[in-house]
């Protein structure tokens, strides 16, 4: 039954210094946000932009535009800011 494995989507490739947001659907159903206050997601991560400092593996450091910590975040829960 090796047919019906699904291939891994493709990783993102994003770049330090990319403008990116936070994809609402794929950040609220991750097992990150189910380990927080789900009332409380700020709406700021989700309009953007904030700038990504690091990219290590599947992981980017965001930094925001306001004065809030920097925070890793899933490379497949981030889109391109726009």
């Amino acid at each position: 039954m090796a047919d019906d494995v699904v291939s891994p989507k493709p990783a993102k490739s994003f770049r330090k210094g990319a403008l990116v947001k936070v994809n609402r659907n794929a950040y609220i159903n991750s097992l990150e946000a189910t380990s927080s206050d789900q009332q409380f997601y700020p709406e700021y991560i989700f309009n953007g932009p904030g700038e990504l400092l690091v990219v290590k593996g599947e992981y980017g450091q965001v930094r925001w535009r306001l004065p809030v910590p920097d925070v890793w975040l899933r490379i497949d829960q981030l889109e391109e800011w726009s």
